[in-house]
């Protein structure tokens, strides 16, 4: 069974495809997204990143703005009794309308693991790194046309040639692309 692209056909996502549009920042965040305020002591801030399973949380003021984030690290590398003490402040951002691949370029270039997601200025969702590496497991691409599709699974057919769901090949990103 093939698991890319045959020869010559579509490249990794992120690259530009017939009918295919770049992919937003607001179809892979999370949301809501955790967040604690400025006070909040950081023995209960660890709680809440080990009761949700969760690597980070923004730290936001009395009118909701992000202002920081505190991260694992920052609680075993930075000593203080709340947010405002142990917090990393200028933080990176993108909007929803950002593309995908914009985002994996900036978590790596910046050596970052998360961004979190404004609109109108209001923390709207947050993407990490393993949200991008969810994405490149979902991608499939029609070998008949080069349509992209996502999903834990292909699609029945392709909406653009109507090939059968067995036409589509999981899509890989090739390293260090």
């Amino acid at each position: 069974m093939r698991t890319g692209p045959k020869p010559g056909g579509p490249r990794a996502p992120g690259a530009e495809q017939r009918g295919a549009e770049p992919l937003k920042v607001k179809e892979i965040m999370k949301a809501p997204v955790y967040t604690v305020g400025v006070d909040v002591p950081t023995a209960d801030i660890a709680k809440l990143l080990v009761q949700h399973r969760i690597s980070a949380v923004p730290v936001v003021d009395a009118s909701g703005a992000v202002i920081g984030l505190v991260s694992e690290h920052d609680l075993i590398s930075r000593d203080g009794p709340t947010a405002l003490d142990v917090m990393s402040p200028g933080i990176v951002s993108v909007t929803e309308d950002t593309d995908v691949d914009d985002v994996r370029h900036l978590l790596v270039d910046r050596r970052i693991r998360r961004v979190p997601v404004l609109s109108g200025g209001r923390l709207v969702g947050i993407v990490s790194r393993a949200d991008i590496v969810a994405l490149i497991a979902m991608e499939w691409v029609c070998e008949v046309c080069g349509t992209q599709a996502r999903g834990e699974h292909p699609p029945a057919s392709c909406p653009t040639c109507a090939a059968d769901t067995v036409r589509f090949v999981h899509l890989q990103q090739p390293p260090g692309a």
